[in-house]
Formats: C-alpha cells, sequence, structure tokens
C-alpha cells in the first residue's frame, strides 16, 4: 500500500512537471514579436522540412497561383509580372482580395508561415487601373532632387499597400552608359554619382532606418511602407552595344566604379532585397556568379536580406534557355540566390532542388542561408503579425495629393536645351491669350505614348482608354485663356499651317512604349 502511494505521489509529481514543460515546449517562438528576429528564425526553422525550405525559395506568378497550391507547397512568394492583373481594369479592392485569398491558402499551411507579394510598381504602381503614374527614372534623374525622389517612394508604397501588396521590384539603379539599351529610360543617368544619390528613394519605399540598424540588415518600418528591391546586379546598363541582357566588358575598376556605387548606398540604407541581372560581366553569367553575388555582396558588403533571380533568369544560365535545367539550378543556387523567379514551372524546379540536395550537390547551409534571409525580411517587415491587407490605403491610390506629387516631378524633370536666338528674345514661356495654336505630333493626345513602357502592361499601351489621366493636349487647352482657339493634327501638311494663321504651334513626339529588349536599337 505504502509502494502504491509512493509511485502515485511520483507518477503526480512527474505529471505536473510534464504539464509545467508542455506550454514551454509548445510555445512557438517564431509567433512572438516579442522574440528577437535572430531567435523567431532559428525556432521556424527548426520545425520546418526541406520541403518547406524549398517552398519558401520559390516565387511564381499569380496566373499559376491558387490558395491550395500555396499552401500545399508552402510557396514563399508570389508576383504579377508586367501586365498579370485580376482582370483588366481591376479596382484596388479586387486586387486586394486577390492577394488575401493566396495569403489565406500560406496562412492555412502546416507552419502558417505568410508569403510575400512583388509587382513592378518602377514608376508609382503602374499595374493598377487609375493609380498615380510619376516619371520613368531618366526624368527622375534629371530632376536632381533625391528629396523628390524619396517622397515618390513614400507614395509608391502607399499605393503598393493599397492593394494589398507589400514588395516592389524598385529602385532600377542601372547606370545606362549606352542609350542603344531599351531599359535606358529606367536608368536615373549615365552618371554613377546621380545614380547613387537617387538611392534616397528607397527610404522612401521603406522607411527611414532606425540610428542604430547594423549595416546590410533589411529594414521596412510600418504598414505604409513596402519591400524594396536594388536592381538588377550588376553591371547590366554596361553592356556591349547597349543590347539588353548581354555583355558587359570592363575591369574590376571600372565594375567597382561604374556599376557599383549605388549598390553600397542601397545596402547602408536597408534595401531588403536585390535582383539579379540576366547580363554578364566579361562572359560569365551574373545568375552564376559566385564571386559577385556570394562573396561581394553578401560577404563583403555584409547585404543580409536576400538575392532574387530575375523571371526565369536561372533558365538563361544556359543556352538555349532551360537546356541544362539541373545544371542551371546547381550553378544559380551556388552563386548564392536565395529567391527564384521561376515563374511557372515551380513542381519542377522543386523536384530539382530537392535531388541536388538529397544527392548532396547543394549543401543544406546554403538552403538554410537562402531560408534564414527570406524569413529575416518577413519577419523585419512585420508580416507574419499583419499579413493580410491594411485597406485604410485604398483610397490612397491616384489620390490628388500623389497626383499633385507626379506634376511637380514632372515639372522638375523637364530639361529645356534652348529657349530662344538670344536672351533678350526667349521663345518661353509661350503667351496664354493667343488667337489660333497649333498642337502636333504622335504624342500630343496619347496617354500610352506620355506614359511608356511599364505601364498597366510589360509593354505599356497606344491609346487614351487603359488609364485614367491627362494628356499633354488636354492640359494645354487648361492652361491658355478661353477666347484661344486649339486645334489639333497630328501629322499636319504645309497648306494646313499656312492657311490657318497660327500665333505658335506645339509638336510632341518620342518613341512607342516599350519594354527591356524589345526597346534595344541598333543605331
Amino acid at each position: 500500500m505504502r509502494m502504491s502511494m509512493f509511485l502515485l505521489g511520483l507518477l503526480l509529481l512527474i505529471g505536473s512537471a510534464m504539464a509545467e514543460a508542455r506550454p514551454y515546449e509548445d510555445h512557438m517562438s517564431y509567433k512572438d514579436p516579442n522574440q528577437p528576429v535572430n531567435r523567431r528564425i532559428r525556432d521556424l526553422m527548426s520545425r520546418m522540412t526541406l520541403a518547406e525550405k524549398i517552398g519558401q525559395m520559390v516565387q511564381i506568378d499569380r496566373s499559376v497561383a491558387t490558395p491550395e497550391i500555396m499552401k500545399n507547397y508552402s510557396i514563399g512568394s508570389l508576383l504579377s509580372g508586367g501586365g498579370s492583373v485580376p482582370r483588366p481594369q481591376a479596382t484596388p479592392q479586387e486586387w486586394i482580395n486577390m492577394v488575401n485569398s493566396f495569403q489565406n491558402g500560406s496562412l492555412s499551411s502546416r507552419l502558417g508561415i505568410p508569403m510575400i507579394y512583388g509587382i513592378d510598381a518602377v514608376h508609382g504602381n503602374n499595374n493598377v487601373y487609375k493609380a498615380t503614374l510619376f516619371p520613368h527614372n531618366i526624368g527622375l534623374g534629371a530632376t536632381r532632387d533625391p528629396e523628390l525622389v524619396k517622397r515618390i517612394g513614400a507614395a509608391t508604397a502607399r499605393e503598393v499597400r493599397g492593394t494589398g501588396i507589400n514588395y516592389a521590384f524598385a529602385p532600377c539603379i542601372a547606370v545606362c552608359r549606352d542609350p542603344r539599351w531599351g531599359r535606358c529610360y529606367e536608368s536615373y543617368s549615365e552618371d554613377p554619382k546621380v545614380v547613387k544619390a537617387m538611392t534616397e528613394i528607397i527610404p522612401g519605399l521603406q522607411g527611414d532606418i532606425p540610428a542604430d540598424s547594423r549595416k546590410g540588415v533589411p529594414y521596412v518600418g510600418g504598414q505604409d511602407k513596402v519591400v524594396a528591391c536594388a536592381k538588377h546586379f550588376v553591371g547590366d546598363g554596361g553592356t556591349t552595344r547597349g543590347i539588353d541582357e548581354n555583355n558587359t566588358v570592363v575591369d574590376w575598376q571600372g565594375l567597382m566604379s561604374i556599376h557599383m556605387p549605388a549598390y553600397y548606398d542601397s545596402i547602408i540604407k536597408g534595401v531588403s532585397t536585390v535582383m539579379v541581372s540576366y547580363s554578364s560581366w566579361n562572359g560569365k553569367k551574373m545568375h552564376a556568379n559566385h564571386d559577385l553575388v556570394t562573396n561581394l555582396l553578401k560577404n563583403t558588403l555584409k547585404f543580409r536580406g536576400f538575392v532574387i533571380s530575375d523571371w526565369q533568369g536561372i533558365d538563361r544560365i544556359t543556352y538555349p534557355d532551360h537546356a541544362n535545367y539541373s545544371y542551371s539550378v546547381m550553378q544559380g543556387l551556388h552563386a548564392g540566390i536565395d529567391m527564384v523567379m521561376v515563374p511557372f514551372n515551380y513542381t519542377e524546379f522543386i523536384d530539382t532542388v530537392t535531388k541536388l540536395v538529397d544527392d548532396k550537390v547543394i549543401p543544406m547551409s546554403r538552403i538554410d542561408d537562402a531560408v534564414s534571409r527570406i524569413l529575416r525580411v518577413k519577419f523585419t517587415m512585420g508580416l507574419f503579425e499583419k499579413p493580410l491587407a491594411d485597406e485604410t490605403y485604398v483610397d490612397q491610390i491616384g489620390s490628388q495629393a500623389h497626383r499633385d506629387l507626379a506634376r511637380e516631378a514632372v515639372r522638375k524633370s523637364l530639361v529645356l536645351l534652348k529657349n530662344g536666338n538670344n536672351a533678350d528674345e526667349p521663345v518661353l514661356p509661350l503667351p496664354k491669350n493667343a488667337s489660333r495654336i497649333l498642337v502636333a505630333g504622335t504624342h500630343a493626345n496619347n496617354l500610352g505614348n506620355q506614359c511608356g513602357g511599364w505601364t498597366i502592361t510589360w509593354q505599356g499601351l497606344n491609346g487614351n482608354n487603359f488609364t485614367a489621366g491627362t494628356t499633354i493636349l488636354n492640359g494645354i487647352a487648361a492652361a491658355v485663356e478661353p477666347s484661344t482657339e486649339i486645334m489639333f493634327s497630328e501629322n499636319p501638311n504645309a497648306d494646313f499651317v499656312k492657311s490657318n494663321n497660327f500665333s505658335y504651334a506645339i509638336v510632341v513626339i518620342g518613341e512607342q512604349p516599350y519594354a527591356e529588349m524589345n526597346g534595344d536599337n541598333t543605331t
């Protein structure tokens, strides 16, 4: 009897101790916002399977995603490629509903790791109907006004958040050295000092880093800010003859002095992600360049955010694209790419990485480095605490304050080459009370031509029906006196001009919209 009582007491003590220990053991530190970020990362990674880790390294386009795929594969990120939208002219609420639907799929997974959603918001939230469109980078560089660019970053962040999205693939900090390059308008300048100054857009997008922040640690300061992305690492603006995605031939000193300075500043300002360039440096594909991505960017510059590939960038390590996919994946991950923009064949990528790890071709340390970096950004931005859209920012999209800011940017971006034959008789300003004026040219009454590429669709559009805005013709009509007669002719002949006795003519011309290699020009 005494022995039975003793055993019973012992069992009760053990049971009590286990009951006390269980809450501690079951406590998920990664879900506790009061824990340090590194502890949350370690705790979450200790619970993750290999499949869940590889899933976090995957970014797929929304067009192939479902909430079930997000859940079952633990997909780390989604994106909208250029023009990949819920529907044409989708409302902000429709964007939010779409993003939240995918996010709820992620949250229902075993560990509930939220996904991050990326979009090419490169001159405003430019995929979105009626969003504010700012000048492209070439115009912003011409302003020589970093503080203005920072305000544009903040406005863009609010409009991106207004659609439930939290990651912008911006800024492009390429240094365009050849105007034949089709992406030259995405470059702030051919002068690395100007490009470096314009990295002030990063604290606009992400927020100002705290005074005690360590160099290279990513920072996103609140629900009205987004994750930024410095791109395309490195040398994308220096390719031979300006051919997009081609080879940049320059020595080490040239690479460091021309193409790298803006990355130093971006990292100091807490940029969260860096996108690798399609281009090569002296014949070596950047997506496979371990020396620059891992040794320089991560180890020397102490970048602690995550490195992301470009769209199908790993496929293009070989020629033809996707020719030896296993080799390309191995090379890309070995180089130091953490998140891979697949964007469609995600099961092939997951299966390939799994086999490479199982065969010990890719070490677990490389997988763990990638996942820890991705999770660091997600924890830093508060994604675990507030994974769903904050709908209070819906009214920021196309707001009057943002449109006023865009007008200020346009004014400051204008470059006057010459004003009259001499200083005594300037052409400008034009009189508002003229009797009759001619407005002509392909871009005078065409919003699509005014906005260029990366507007609503990847390549941009022609015409006035795709979004809201003011054409130059409409702007002139609003500026002149009511008594002034305006005549518009896109391509008037000499007889038309002579017979109408115009006080003056305003001719508005330019390129047709394009993006990336479609804009390359051999001349």
